[in-house]
């Protein structure tokens, strides 16, 4: 059975892992958004990402000839056999893990049975997206230790002493913007765990690999993230965003301005170094580790014990998130089929 051509099966998959990736992975991008704009309405929070969630979709359409997932399926072609329940397991258990606010990485326990079951085409991808995250990881680290150190005397301790007073209208106007370009970057980069349950085409021309999504994909697509935006920002995004609001500061809209360009610089570097994908989380997790030993070492805002102990936590998450998705996209499939997939 299917509708608009797509198994059942698969749009299962799709909706679950368009929520739980949405609800775990948006905050990275739009959760010192919304910590910062908290006294706005949500709709009108709303409005505004979903707004640029439609044009990233219809760019990369018309753009890319239509690749709504940015090449980032390019090494993960739609199985032979269609989607199976093995396939959908992952992301159900990403929606319980969201829901208990634990921030794994949704691109190895969404992509990671996709990569481990599809034969020789896919042979490799995991070990290149471990890399790829991995120098992720330590970039953001470096990026926000580096910057961090050298502004936070002055610039994070001048946000603390005037949290409470009201700033010019300009700030909203640029953190906005980076906001609008981070979500931009994300969205490149994360659509691949979301559309690899939708049916495509895949040819090879000049030695390039092209994916093709149909128009009605795209338009069920965008139906389905939008009503789902609009979820995540009425619940001002749910356990997870308490991991943002734990932070020095991202309350504050000049801060929160910093830590997306920073975010979104980095993202756009990778996102053009080549078609592997990656983990965004282990991306804005660094970042945020670094940013939180800067300040505790500098500045003096938090105890640097404390800030350690949360940069571990985090760590420890990003591990557990690994090690879950590793077992799933192993032992299932194992289990349906009696065949052992070797890593």
């Amino acid at each position: 059975m299917s509708v608009l051509g797509i198994e059942i099966l698969a749009i299962a998959g799709f909706l679950i892992a368009a929520y739980s990736v949405v609800a775990n992975d948006a905050i990275q991008t739009l959760g010192t958004f919304l910590s910062s704009n908290s006294k706005r309405p949500w709709w009108v929070l709303w409005i505004f990402a979903a707004a640029v969630l439609v044009i990233v979709m219809a760019f990369g359409f018309y753009t890319q000839s239509g690749d709504i997932a940015f090449g980032r399926l390019n090494r993960l072609p739609y199985p032979d056999g269609g989607v199976q329940w093995y396939h959908v397991l992952p992301p159900i258990v990403l929606l319980f893990l969201t829901r208990y606010g634990i921030p794994v990485s949704t691109t190895f326990l969404v992509l990671t049975v996709f990569a481990l079951t599809g034969g020789a085409e896919t042979e490799g991808v995991l070990g290149k997206m471990l890399i790829k995250s991995g120098m992720g990881y330590v970039v953001a680290f470096g990026a926000g230790v580096v910057i961090y150190t050298v502004i936070s005397r002055m610039w994070s301790r001048w946000i603390h002493n005037t949290r409470d007073q009201p700033l010019p209208f300009y700030w909203t106007l640029i953190q906005w913007s980076s906001t609008a370009f981070l979500w931009w970057q994300w969205l490149a980069q994360d659509f691949a765990n979301i559309f690899i349950f939708l049916p495509r085409t895949t040819t090879e021309i000049d030695g390039v690999t092209q994916v093709t999504f149909n128009t009605p994909t795209l338009v069920f697509a965008t139906i389905v993230m939008v009503v789902l935006l609009g979820w995540v920002f009425k619940t001002r995004g749910g356990k997870i965003q308490e991991i943002v609001l734990s932070k020095t500061n991202t309350t504050d809209v000049r801060a929160a301005t910093v830590i997306d360009l920073m975010f979104a610089i980095i993202l756009y570097y990778f996102k053009e170094m080549n078609d592997v994908p990656m983990s965004t989380t282990w991306v804005f997790l660094g970042l945020i580790a670094g940013r939180e030993l800067a300040i505790s070492f500098v500045a003096n805002l938090r105890p640097m014990k404390k800030a350690v102990r949360d940069v571990l936590l985090d760590m420890g998450r990003l591990f557990f998130g690994l090690i879950i998705s590793i077992l799933l996209a192993v032992l299932v499939p194992w289990v349906a089929t009696g065949n052992m997939i070797t890593l």
